[in-house]
């Protein structure tokens, strides 16, 4: 393909939210569909529209790291016009350099390949999912360096659809289901037929009164943010074996792929299909470990939990949270995790459980460089 240049009136023309372009490093970007991604809001990068955006990158305050860098780059158009000439020169100094490199070594070094989607570790025009479990030791530094285009998965249409879903499906299914257990369990409770029992031999109990369900409901809310953690922590973020194929075909499945494509809308939050049989299997957990309606209530309240969290996480991808907002630190906090420690911070509805088990991302660092 051609490469393009642009002058410095033309990309001035492009200065509102639906048709928004920069220039960094004299390149000229269209990041008219980033813009409501951009974790400091879309304003941020609107005013500053046309212009030279290389020092507000390289900060301070907000210096961005080289997985944001990289991101950039698929926005590319072209180059300013006033460096046409100059850089045909150098590009005809690299192709010299790259004749005499090829008459001296045969085979050129994997590492020198650019990063191009369509010239990449794995094959784009397929299903990625039975092809990452041959990246064998390449796979964790491949997964973490985050493109901004769809992921198929499965060859099967079906199965394909199965595993995405837009994010107002979720309350769809479970919002409703949460309200009627909540009335259904509460009546149950306020029936006075609940006990809970103090000693194995059931000899001593107390009666669950129907005033304990909110504090129960809340109890699970609560339990469910630790799940959320340990899950995202120690499920969502094991680093597979190089040499075992399907842990890596299952964390890329689980959760490999958001982190490769974080922006891939329909696969942000937990489609329903899959979700139900780990809804069954956690309910099921709850009746075996507390007694009728008590371990139902608290159920619930997790169930309600989760529904927050799969809201949340998609608002920090694509909201655009006011300033100072608790919801604004978060989209940033979130946003760190995924472009520059990736073993950092794992709460997403909040920091709670990263400061007890020593994941928070560190201040200092966090506010240098988000």
């Amino acid at each position: 393909m051609e490469k393009r240049y642009f002058s410095i009136a033309e990309v001035q023309k492009h200065t509102t939210v639906d048709s928004c372009w920069i220039i960094h490093d004299r390149r000229v970007y269209d990041v008219s569909t980033f813009i409501q991604r951009h974790p400091g809001g879309e304003q941020m990068i609107v005013q500053r529209a046309g212009r030279d955006v290389s020092r507000d990158m390289a900060g301070p305050p907000h210096r961005h790291s080289p997985n944001a860098q990289r991101w950039l780059q698929q926005y590319y158009i072209g180059d300013l016009e006033e460096e046409k000439e100059e850089f045909a020169l150098k590009q005809q100094a690299v192709r010299e350099r790259s004749a005499a490199n090829r008459a001296s070594n045969s085979v050129m070094d994997a590492r020198c390949k650019s990063v191009d989607p369509d010239n990449d570790l794995v094959d784009w025009n397929k299903p990625l999912l039975w092809q990452v479990g041959h990246l064998r030791e390449k796979y964790d530094e491949w997964v973490h360096q985050p493109v901004d285009r769809p992921i198929r998965l499965f060859y099967s249409d079906f199965v394909e659809a199965c595993s995405k879903t837009a994010w107002y499906v979720v309350p769809l299914v479970w919002t409703p289901l949460v309200i009627f257990f909540s009335w259904y369990y509460y009546t149950e409770l306020a029936e006075g037929k609940t006990l809970l029992f103090t000693s194995i031999t059931s000899e001593y109990s107390i009666p669950v009164h129907k005033y304990c369900f909110p504090f129960l409901f809340l109890f699970g809310m609560f339990l469910w943010s630790l799940v959320e953690y340990l899950i995202h922590r120690y499920l969502f973020h094991m680093k597979p074996p190089a040499s075992n194929y399907y842990l890596i075909t299952l964390h890329f499945m689980l959760h490999g792929q958001h982190h490769k494509s974080p922006f891939d809308g329909s696969r942000l939050v937990f489609p329903p299909v899959p979700a139900s049989l780990v809804v069954a299997l956690f309910l099921a957990a709850f009746h075996f470990f507390a007694p009728g309606a008590v371990g139902k209530s608290i159920f619930v309240g997790g169930l309600c939990g989760y529904v927050i969290y799969d809201m949340i996480h998609y608002y920090l991808h694509y909201g655009s949270p006011k300033k100072g907002s608790y919801l604004y630190g978060l989209k940033a906090y979130h946003v760190k995790h995924h472009f520059e420690h990736q073993r950092l911070g794992f709460g997403i509805t909040s920091q709670f459980w990263d400061y007890p088990f020593h994941t928070v991302i560190p201040e200092e660092i966090f506010e240098k460089s988000h």
